[in-house]
């Protein structure tokens, strides 16, 4: 074999390689930025935001809280919904003043928001002490299952305050019942009944 064709075979190989080296890296490209929108007219979704401001609710009174177990049997605390403060506002979001109580008696009270997102959302509107709420300006939602997000609401978010599988809020008047253990499992669980 002449000098020339090996030269010549060697080069085609190299030229061979570096093509499908270019073509994966193409084609990888794709899968990573995704592929470019070519209709001049779309627009990127806003990203939610909060449009009212919540109010703070009155001071919870021992005669309107409803007791609610978390899925952590281990826990030392026992958890309260004041019921006069839950409600729904227009954009769905979930508002409710909670009380957890330590076995020696003490009470943290917080005035809170869930989002009924299929990921679920949680926002801390102020903290309460001396019969009185202490607002948090601009605090933000987070994801139920981020770290620092109390372990409780993700089981309001999961079974209490909102419809399972249709990630929208439970009625109001129901979500007292369904707090204290006595709603039914498959209740507006987004599953047709037996």
């Amino acid at each position: 074999m002449s000098h020339f064709r090996i030269v010549s075979r060697t080069l085609i190989a190299c030229l061979a390689i570096a093509l499908v080296g270019t073509l994966a890296a193409a084609e990888r490209d794709i899968f990573i930025h995704g592929p470019k929108d070519i209709n001049p007219n779309y627009q990127e979704p806003e990203a939610w935001k909060e449009q009212a401001a919540a109010s703070l609710p009155p001071w919870p009174k021992d005669a309107d809280l409803v007791e609610f177990h978390t899925s952590d049997p281990q826990t030392p605390f026992r958890h309260f919904i004041d019921t006069n403060s839950l409600s729904v506002d227009a954009q769905q979001v979930v508002r409710y003043t909670v009380v957890v109580a330590s076995a020696s008696g003490s009470r943290n009270v917080a005035y809170e928001g869930i989002r009924c997102t299929p990921t679920g959302q949680h926002r801390i509107y102020a903290y309460g002490a001396s019969g009185k709420f202490e607002p948090i300006p601009d605090s933000p939602w987070r994801g139920v299952m981020e770290s620092g997000v109390p372990p409780y609401a993700r089981d309001l978010q999961r079974f209490f305050l909102c419809v399972p599988l249709k990630f929208e809020p439970r009625p109001v008047k129901e979500m007292p019942r369904v707090l204290s253990g006595r709603g039914k499992p498959r209740d507006q669980s987004g599953f047709l009944t037996d």
